[in-house]
């Protein structure tokens, strides 16, 4: 029976709906990369550094869910937001910090699935120029008629008014991540199991061979730091995952259980493909691991195909935050502005009863805003970089600094006591691993803009 909650609001979730949310919201495009990041970093740093952030993620996770309520996490007022709970425990500046890293973080993704697909489907054109003649011939593709053609679809999508009217695509955008991670896998398994042997070394990419110089090998040893930290990427949306939980029992316990099993999966699946990739393809592992394979050539499609329906799906789920945020603001400045307010109805003819309601502002204001999104991709295809880059930017502040600083101000630990050394601890190897990431991921978007024509992305 559904029950009222102490706000009004009947919520029906569970430790089994929070689960299947959470591991939603952390498998996405980044695991695509985990093989060439453990390939950076050998067999040693590799999978350590894959499981180090699984244990910091669920961890900090643990953190935020005593902070859903407060002052008291059982009993307490709900924050229905992540940026609620910053502004609740620690006030108004670390607001504004938080949104900044945020909304960069949910941007810069939205810049990297654009890559990503193009990327896509570059290697499916590729898969089915080489089944028709052979492995040893030319098969060159260029990826920015397919970034132009994957921003067209999106500035369709963009005029939807908000995510609950995207839900099925954001369904089929779930289902669709398992689907690649899965053939990923497939494919990685039955590579290794065909040449017997386990490829790779402690190191992982050699420094003097295949051209790599020690100053490549540190940039990009640096940069798949940043690839398994975006890879794990929950803290932000936890909060918004907590809020749909009925209670009794109290919501912080269900949101524990949820976290254990949802990052537990998902860090048993990206040590598997990252190790097993890596074992497969060994220290030439490509930067995303279905552009590895080229037989079978439809299954190969049919996981390039999977990300691009995923990344359709998955760029609106980032995108609708940041059009209501800014639409929201701009409305408030100016309230009597008919650009803003104004909704028109335009009956569709093809489908009798169907309409299409705007407002000028959605219609020019996203429609230029996933263009601009578009034309950095452009001059930016750089999908490990810029993979890394945003792992670098969200990993500190949003998935170690305020989940810790907001438990801290809210079970009022003080200064000195071994909590709160232990925290800062691990707040301060979080920022120096993030610092030595965006390092990397910056120095190796500069090297590339010297080989780059703008607008003619070559993948």
């Amino acid at each position: 029976m559904e029950s009222v909650n102490d706000d009004g609001r009947i919520r029906t979730g569970t430790v089994w709906t929070a689960t299947t949310h959470a591991i939603t919201a952390v498998i996405g495009s980044g695991v695509l990369a985990l093989p060439w990041s453990v390939a950076q970093l050998g067999w040693i740093i590799g999978p350590l550094a894959l499981i180090a952030c699984a244990y910091v993620t669920y961890y900090t996770a643990i953190l935020l869910c005593d902070c859903y309520r407060a002052p008291d996490p059982v009993h307490g007022r709900r924050n229905y937001t992540y940026m609620d709970v910053v502004r609740s425990c620690l006030g108004p500046r670390d607001v504004f910090i938080c949104g900044l890293a945020q909304y960069a973080m949910l941007w810069g993704t939205m810049i990297g699935y654009t890559i990503i697909s193009a990327m896509s489907i570059v290697a499916v054109a590729r898969s089915n120029c080489f089944h028709r003649k052979g492995h040893d011939a030319s098969c060159h593709a260029s990826g920015t008629s397919y970034m132009i053609v994957f921003g067209s679809v999106e500035i369709v999508l963009s005029q939807f008014p908000n995510l609950e009217k995207i839900t099925l695509i954001s369904v089929v955008a779930a289902i669709m991540s398992f689907a690649y991670l899965f053939i990923g896998l497939f494919l990685c398994i039955s590579k290794l199991a065909s040449h017997g042997s386990v490829g790779g070394t402690i190191l992982g990419v050699k420094v003097g061979i295949d051209g790599v110089s020690a100053t490549t090998k540190t940039w990009d040893s640096l940069q798949a730091l940043g690839n398994i930290a975006f890879a794990y990427t929950y803290a932000m949306l936890l909060v918004e995952i907590q809020d749909t939980v009925k209670s009794p029992p109290p919501e912080n316990q269900t949101m524990r259980r949820a976290s254990l099993y949802a990052i537990g999966v998902t860090a048993a699946l990206y040590i598997s493909l990252g190790c097993i990739g890596y074992a497969a393809l060994g220290n030439g592992t490509p930067g995303n691991i279905l552009t590895g394979f080229y037989e079978p050539f439809w299954l190969v499609d049919i996981g390039n195909i999977a990300v691009v329906i995923h990344l359709v799906g998955a760029y609106q789920v980032y995108g609708q935050p940041i059009f209501a945020k800014y639409e929201e603001w701009l409305a408030k400045k100016w309230p009597e502005s008919a650009f803003f307010h104004n909704v028109y109805t335009i009956p569709l003819s093809f489908s009798k009863g169907w309409t299409f309601r705007f407002t000028p502002c959605k219609l020019v204001l996203r429609s230029g805003f996933v263009v601009l999104t578009t034309l950095i991709a452009l001059m930016l295809p750089f999908f490990n970089a810029i993979v890394g880059l945003l792992g670098a930017i969200s990993f500190w502040p949003l998935t170690v600094y305020y989940p810790a600083t907001c438990y801290m101000a809210q079970a009022k630990i003080k200064r000195g006591e071994l909590k709160w050394v232990v925290l800062q601890c691990m707040s301060m190897v979080a920022l120096l691993v993030s610092l030595l990431a965006a390092v990397g991921s910056v120095a190796d978007i500069a090297q590339r803009l010297k080989h780059v024509t703008l607008f003619k992305a070559e993948l």
